[in-house]
């Protein structure tokens, strides 16, 4: 990843195309599992899986917290200026001259981009708000 831009708020990356196939071990269950399950020789690329549209889609590592809860910062998210936004989608919003990620909301016909954090404004989104929705989160990677 090469960074491209940084913000306040986010450090903008350029993806790098390569092809890196790993093992895959397929599904992992949460409970206890069937000692009778063999592990899988699947490969899997994360190019291929992350990244739909590679001329549209660039990474944003997350600073701040106005999305705490969904997410922390560190996170790495996949952002795709090519998918249309919708209802309760994540989006990178480009606000009064600032990126922040919000949640697209659709109430009583109006667009409204949401903070998961309450210590945030809800903002609605119209002609005077000096707004635009820059690209749809697809893909978001928390390291533990």
């Amino acid at each position: 990843m090469q960074k491209i831009h940084s913000t306040r708020d986010f450090d903008f990356y350029s993806p790098e195309f390569s092809e890196l196939e790993l093992d895959f071990a397929g599904d992992v269950h949460a409970g206890f599992p069937s000692p009778a399950e063999d592990f899988s020789r699947e490969k899997i690329d994360l190019n291929k899986l992350l990244i739909r549209h590679p001329e549209a889609t660039f990474y944003a590592k997350v600073k701040g917290n106005s999305m705490r809860g969904d997410f922390s910062e560190g996170d790495l998210l996949v952002i795709d200026r090519s998918v249309e936004y919708s209802d309760n989608r994540i989006a990178l919003c480009f606000i009064d001259g600032e990126f922040t990620l919000k949640r697209i909301r659709y109430i009583d016909g109006k667009c409204f981009l949401t903070p998961s954090n309450d210590d945030f404004p809800l903002l609605e989104v119209n002609p005077e708000s000096n707004s635009l929705i820059w690209g749809v989160v697809t893909y978001s990677i928390k390291k533990h």
